[in-house]
């Protein structure tokens, strides 16, 4: 009997701590892991721990994700219609090598003081963010800073291809002339069919679910800071995907090669497809502004460090 008690204390202290040491990742991790990719951390750091344990665990603690927004369609899909430029990928979003496919697309960040439109590139395969700009309005410039900075930080060899849907910034005959003249292969999403960019979609709905939709940004500048920290410091070096082996963009373009293969289960069809990879590391080096209230409402990448 004091032996079975004693049993208990020691499981309950267990328990306990492993509470304890979920709170303080549940913060750190911006409240956006679920009871798998907090069990996956964990593991990371070398405690035992079943995932349903964990589970349960975080059920009685109150440790809950953010919850994610239902999506609702605001525009009429027309998948009938040919598309401008041929859509090479196909939803076909699982790629061998870095700087092989570059996706991009733009959101809308709400603000006390107006709209901020937010582009991006990813890269298809680390899913990194390798290009960002920022900008009160809906411009042309926008998607050229975000290509400018994406150029300048990888320096792709010709033959990448470069996806997006056919917004007016993307089909204008000065961008697509940009591409051209660098070698670049253009794809571009049917009309009003989100899936043909499901990745960059994916990016955006993590934004909002795990940021912008639980701030209240006073204005732009502030908006655009917290976007920006968001991007650099947690999504490429902290976020653990599940599509790369719950590694973090950077970590898995950082492995040595030949060194370790990473299965990659795409869930974008009904049969998983596995692929396996290797990937070389490439550090990235930049400068958050420390004060938001005197910062530009525009970050340009010239602002960062090569």
């Amino acid at each position: 009997m004091p032996g079975s008690i004693r049993g208990a204390c020691a499981r309950a202290q267990a328990n306990q701590a492993l509470i304890d040491r979920m709170r303080v990742l549940h913060q750190q991790t911006r409240a956006a892991y679920g009871a798998r990719k907090m069990w996956q951390l964990l593991t990371r750091e070398g405690l035992v721990c079943g995932r349903h344990r964990v589970a349960r665990l975080r059920r009685l603690a109150g440790i809950v994700a953010l919850r994610r927004q239902r999506y609702i369609r605001t525009v009429q899909v027309r998948q009938h219609e040919t598309p401008p430029i041929l859509n090479r990928l196909d939803q076909q979003f699982t790629v061998s090598a870095k700087n092989r496919v570059w996706a991009g697309d733009l959101t809308f960040v709400p603000t006390r003081t107006g709209w901020l439109t937010v582009a991006v590139l990813l890269d298809l395969y680390s899913r990194r963010v390798v290009g960002w700009a920022m900008s009160p309005r809906q411009t042309l410039s926008v998607v050229v800073e975000v290509w400018w900075m994406a150029w300048r930080r990888r320096h792709p060899a010709p033959g990448l291809i470069h996806h997006s849907d056919q917004g007016n910034q993307y089909r204008v005959t000065l961008y697509q002339t940009l591409l051209a003249r660098r070698g670049v292969v253009v794809s571009m999403s049917r009309k009003g069919n989100c899936y043909d960019n499901a990745p960059v979609e994916s990016f955006f709905s993590s934004l909002k679910n795990e940021l912008v939709h639980h701030r209240q940004f006073q204005n732009q500048a502030e908006a655009q800071v917290a976007i920006v920290e968001y991007i650099e410091r947690f999504y490429n070096r902290q976020r653990l995907h599940q599509a790369l082996g719950y590694r973090s963009p950077e970590e898995f373009e950082r492995q040595e090669p030949d060194s370790q293969f990473t299965c990659l289960l795409f869930r974008g069809h009904l049969k998983l497809t596995p692929c396996f990879r290797t990937v070389n590391g490439e550090g990235l080096a930049y400068i958050i502004p420390s004060n938001p209230e005197k910062t530009s409402a525009r970050v340009s990448h010239n602002n960062f460090n090569q």
